[in-house]
């Protein structure tokens, strides 16, 4: 891919959620909340502290990550629905 987050910023795809429910219900896409699970796809160089120094991100492509429900800004990249947010802005990695 051609892009490249800056600073501590992140790109991240989405990951779909199950269509039924546990019990076996089909969910329509009117019912669907967006997903907050995804997978990382780049990551910028990291934050600078106030005296320049470079602080690494702590995530890595490829990590999935969990994600607050209104966070980044989407975008459309190589026609690919993805999410540019701050590293601060994931809540946990899952293993």
């Amino acid at each position: 891919m051609a892009f490249k987050p800056l600073h501590d910023r992140v790109l991240v795809r989405r990951i779909e959620s199950d269509e039924k429910t546990k019990g076996g219900l089909i969910i329509p896409d009117s019912a669907k909340e967006k997903p907050s699970e995804g997978e990382i796809i780049a990551v910028g160089e990291g934050a600078r502290k106030d005296s320049g120094e470079l602080i690494a991100p702590s995530v890595k492509e490829g990590d999935r990550i969990l994600f607050g429900k209104w966070s980044g800004t989407e975008v459309t990249i190589e026609g690919k629905e993805l999410l540019i947010m701050k590293e601060s802005d994931i809540l946990g990695i899952i293993s």
